[in-house]
């Protein structure tokens, strides 16, 4: 699959071919069929008995071959292939039958939340876009990950910080994590944003340049974290343990408030010498 522009049909088919295929039948209420199965997961035909469609719709979805199904078709397979939340709107993304915003992506901070992100201190905090760019910070997240104000524009990225920072690259304690949450949170944005060029360009430079993210990215994870913990080997400071929140403003909905705050007594002792400094 590539990147380099969002092919939706081509995602779509691999998506449901990867849902339908983790699914036993007892799962969806469907009577266990004693002969042999040369593939996992539902038989094509089960899914469009569940969906209310026909076989040959399933097949020519999961062929690529240009199918654009209603919002009604839509909920009917999400139904069926027991989607979580997150999946079903990946999935009405990918269908182009999610109501979209017309404006273009946020290349900049608001100022009042600019202002909020300073007022957060002490607690580290950062305001993001869609795509992970940084676009405003305290000096206590400046302190906690790196001096962005020495980064070119480019570099101001959450995703290119952890997969191509030398120093951010080894500053996670559970890497393999981060980056996998990270990816589901650039794939859902990928789906949302099909017209960003500047987005899918980042991310065919990481499938290109990352191993390891190329390898996550084909898993097709798409459950975004806006809550959870983090800890990190600081180089002036040792091991420090933060949990985050991720908020998104009403009036600015493709921007993306991370506050962070020590998640115990060492951490906070840790961040409160790192801050004296």
């Amino acid at each position: 699959m590539t990147t380099r522009t969002v092919n939706a049909t081509q995602e779509l088919a691999a998506f449901l071919r990867t849902r339908r295929e983790r699914l036993d039948p007892r799962d969806v209420g469907l009577p266990s069929r004693r002969q042999f199965r040369r593939t996992p997961g539902l038989r094509r035909e089960e899914v469009a008995e569940l969906a209310g469609v026909s076989v040959d719709y399933i097949v020519r979805l999961e062929q690529a071959r240009g199918l654009r199904p209603s919002a009604d078709v839509v909920e009917a397979l999400s139904r069926a292939l027991r989607l979580a939340p997150h999946e079903r709107t990946y999935l009405f993304d990918l269908t182009r039958q999610r109501p979209r915003n017309a404006d273009k992506p946020v290349t900049t901070a608001a100022p009042p939340l600019a202002g909020l992100v300073a007022d957060l201190s002490p607690l580290p905090a950062m305001l993001m876009n869609h795509r992970y760019d940084i676009l405003a910070w305290n000096a206590e997240m400046a302190g906690l990950l790196v001096d962005f104000d020495t980064l070119p524009p480019l570099q101001r990225n959450a995703m290119w910080l952890c997969l191509m920072h030398p120093q951010i690259r080894e500053f996670y304690v559970d890497r393999e994590r981060v980056v996998r949450e990270g990816i589901a949170h650039l794939r859902a944005a990928w789906a949302a944003h099909p017209e960003d060029r500047t987005l899918t360009d980042l991310i065919a430079e990481f499938t290109t340049h990352d191993e390891e993210f190329a390898r996550l990215w084909a898993e097709r994870d798409i459950k975004p974290n806006g809550r959870g913990s983090k800890v990190m080997r600081h180089p002036g400071a040792g091991v420090i343990a933060v949990r985050f929140e991720v908020l998104v403003p009403l009036q600015d909905p493709d921007q993306r408030l991370m506050i962070c705050r020590a998640a115990d007594d060492e951490s906070r002792s840790a961040l409160d010498r790192l801050y004296a400094r």
